[in-house]
């Protein structure tokens, strides 16, 4: 006969607020043991109280976290927007202030010398501009879960219009075909954790420069998927966190013909495009110890580079006497600087983007620095921007795609598909033509303006699922993926052992149309 365990009798306390458990719950919580073996052992009941505490402060008294589509903050907790108390971000001013909560330029009567060659020699040589505003606001087509890790970098083909190229964290180089639609390629062999960054080789339109965690640069050739490894920075393999060294900002500078390079520990590395290897020693370019996630070479004048990191500075600097501390101006920042640009036809104007959950412009080096400025050309006045906050939308929490105007603050556009239900926190405006990608989650989408979409033939308005799915039935958008560096180490001995070759896909077993409205 098989003995008994003796426990304790276990009582639950129920608030009278918090939800009625099932009756299996009740069964399995309730040990109810005879009189006498609870007298025999001594043993006291065990109250278990079940209360309502918030999810983000663990406190009584309040809730937070999604209810339906609606965002709950907790009342205990800064503002997610402006990180002041007193409020939550649905009542933040910053929220619904005239002009978005930006703050007005201060008035600047600049008689810089470089002022005056920008206008006199630089500004001439500007291209042609598109018509403003115009806003892609429709899907056009799509592939569903083309990668198999969150995508993470997009790039348009510098001479094909419909090309775009697409990285993800496995590491896998994608090739689409939003032309055709269904005409797309996945190398698997490029790198062993997250692509970072990439760019074209400006000499060769066949070839693509790739930064990636695992600490190199590769030179993939896209008609063969051959690549080709620049540098290095971990030789030795895997010998701990503490040194290995991952590469995130990228650029190329097609003057001095080389491809730039910044990693986790502040420092900047260049390779030379036509002997495939390092040029100088590594120079520090931010605080020693910090991560440098953007680097990005001026569209007229690539000898100046703007660099911005983990250390909450934007930095700017002149190639010609690149060291450390040389920098021509710090653009300090109240928390991490996630992304910093040149403004691309002129390269006058310089965005930035931060943690705080602000936007800022500056007038480079033709003004002043010392205080950010909304003033910008009017040829180059939207930022397009995914938005981390959902709202709700008729029931659904989704997540827009801004278009914000930078010379006033007003949001021009919001644009969304109730089939996206993922932040789309990568997104690519084509540099020629008036389309949007953007990669949310796994999935990658082309938008396009509502107007152009009409014209086309009624077989070209699609949305392609391209990628075999084993459960159909379930939305892209309920995919998780854990965003954590840290699967970097954890997944450093299994990549090592075994890589994926280069798959085409050609044919698919799931697809599904969905039909403009």
């Amino acid at each position: 006969m098989r003995r008994r365990s003796l426990f304790p009798q276990v009582v639950i306390d129920r608030d009278t607020e918090s939800e009625e458990s099932s009756s299996e719950e009740e069964e399995e919580a309730n040990v109810v043991l005879p009189e006498e073996e609870r007298v025999q052992k001594g043993k006291t009941p065990i109250t278990i109280t079940l209360k309502k505490v918030c999810k983000v402060c663990k406190k009584s008294g309040h809730e937070a976290g999604f209810r339906g589509a609606t965002y709950i903050d907790c009342p205990m907790k800064p503002c997610f927007l402006c990180k002041m108390p007193g409020h939550t971000t649905v009542t933040c001013p910053h929220r619904v202030a005239t002009e978005y909560g930006m703050v007005p330029a201060r008035h600047k009567n600049t008689t810089n010398p470089l002022e005056f060659v920008f206008q006199r020699q630089l500004h001439p040589r500007l291209p042609p501009i598109k018509p403003a505003h115009v806003i892609p606001d429709q899907v056009h087509c799509a592939v569903i879960r083309y990668h198999s890790r969150r995508v993470t970098c997009l790039e348009f083909h510098p001479t094909n219009n419909n090309i775009l190229l697409s990285g993800d964290k496995k590491g896998q180089l994608g090739i689409w075909d939003f032309g055709k639609v269904y005409e797309k390629t996945v190398y698997g062999n490029i790198h062993n954790c997250i692509l970072n960054n990439m760019k074209f080789n400006p000499t060769n339109d066949g070839s693509i420069y790739a930064a990636s965690s695992d600490g190199t640069i590769s030179c993939t050739d896209l008609e063969t998927g051959i690549s080709l490894s620049l540098m290095n920075l971990n030789p030795n393999g895997w010998e701990g966190p503490s040194s290995w060294r991952m590469l995130y900002g990228l650029d190329v500078n097609s003057d001095r013909s080389v491809v730039l390079v910044a990693d986790n520990f502040g420092y900047l590395y260049m390779a030379d495009i036509r002997s495939n290897n390092k040029t100088s020693k590594p120079t520090l370019i931010h605080k020693k110890g910090t991560k440098v996630v953007g680097l990005n070479c001026n569209p007229l004048q690539p000898d100046l580079l703007l660099s911005c990191g983990n250390d909450h500075f934007a930095r700017i600097w002149d190639m010609r006497r690149l060291e450390a501390g040389s920098s021509l101006y710090n653009l300090e920042h109240k928390r991490v600087v996630s992304s910093a640009y040149f403004s691309p036809l002129s390269g006058s104007k310089i965005l930035t983007t931060s943690l705080d959950n602000r936007i800022r412009v500056w007038d480079s080096i033709f003004g002043n620095l010392d205080y950010p400025s909304r003033e910008i050309d009017s040829s180059e006045s939207l930022v397009v921007i995914g938005r981390y906050i959902s709202e709700n939308y008729d029931g659904a929490a989704l997540h827009p795609i801004d278009f914000i105007n930078i010379s006033t603050g007003q949001l021009v556009a919001e644009v969304m598909d109730p089939n996206i239900t993922t932040i789309s926190s990568v997104n690519k405006l084509h540099p020629r033509e008036d389309i949007l990608a953007s990669g949310s989650s796994r999935s990658l989408f082309i938008w396009r303006p509502k107007k152009l979409d009409i014209a086309l033939p009624r077989e070209e308005k699609r949305v392609l699922c391209g990628e075999v799915s084993k459960k159909r039935n379930k939305k892209h958008g309920d995919e998780s993926d854990d965003d954590s560096e840290n699967d970097i180490f954890r997944s450093k001995d299994n990549s090592l052992k075994q890589k994926k070759l280069a798959s085409k896909s050609s044919s698919y077993k799931s697809r599904r149309i969905l039909s403009r409205k």
